[in-house]
């Protein structure tokens, strides 16, 4: 079952998405790229502050894919008691030392995550690496948020082969980028581990608060992509309570 990511950039956030429903929680800094590193003080209050309830996961920020670079950074991340640290693969550079840089930070306990850019012309071939490597996942994401949602850059069936390949390789899968409500039942029919988002949770500005009446409707869609038949007869029932009719399910259980 599609699980929800919902990313924050402050412990005055967390209680919108904890009371929402949200599964995982992911500490990010909105203002500073797609994958703005909060500071590690700020990181570490809020995994102390969900206390275990749910998973963490932080990024790194827009860094340059240098090998020494990235691994000094994902082990500064991962000693805050993150459950996982999200890496960004940008275009350029060697990925394939990169790769081999961090799987000795994997090595060492730490649960990664690659995260490739739909538009950026993202490369698959680097999955079989990143399992290689003993990464923990993959996500997509959209580097520029001015630019379209993830559906905008590749096809359903593209992403399709992303979550079916990262399945296939035993790597948790996960995709974002300026995802909104319409794309929920779709992308759930591709069955990722997570959908992510940040700018939906804000009223589309992801950097502003987050509104609490937003995660619920994303909790609500990707409850209802993911058992539509539930959320149908949830649907009936709500309708027979206003019209005064009794519904179909309270019917039969008479």
């Amino acid at each position: 079952m599609t699980q929800f990511l919902a990313s924050i950039g402050s412990l005055d956030e967390l209680p919108a998405v904890l009371n929402g429903g949200a599964d995982l929680i992911d500490v990010k800094d909105p203002a500073q790229g797609a994958l703005g590193a909060a500071p590690l003080a700020k990181i570490r209050s809020i995994v102390a502050a969900v206390g275990g309830r749910r998973p963490v996961s932080a990024t790194l920020g827009d860094l340059p894919m240098i090998p020494a670079v990235l691994a000094e950074a994902a082990w500064r991340t991962a000693s805050t008691g993150v459950d996982f640290v999200k890496i960004g693969f940008f275009p350029g550079g060697d990925h394939a030392a990169c790769t081999a840089a961090l799987g000795r930070v994997a090595a060492q306990g730490a649960r990664l995550v690659a995260v490739l850019f739909a538009d950026r012309a993202p490369d698959f071939g680097l999955l079989d690496l990143l399992a290689e490597a003993k990464f923990a996942g993959a996500m997509l994401d959209t580097a520029g948020k001015t630019t379209g949602a993830l559906p905008d850059h590749l096809s359903m069936q593209r992403l399709s082969d992303f979550v079916a390949r990262t399945r296939q390789l035993g790597l948790m899968t996960g995709l974002a980028g300026s995802l909104r409500l319409e794309h929920v039942p779709a992308l759930t029919e591709l069955n990722p581990d997570y959908l992510g988002f940040r700018g939906a949770l804000c009223g589309g500005d992801r950097t502003k608060q987050i509104d609490p009446h937003l995660v619920a409707a994303v909790r609500q869609a990707i409850d209802a992509a993911s058992n539509p038949t539930a959320a149908a007869g949830a649907a009936i029932a709500a309708a027979s309570r206003s019209s005064g009719a009794p519904s179909m399910i309270s019917a039969k259980s008479r």
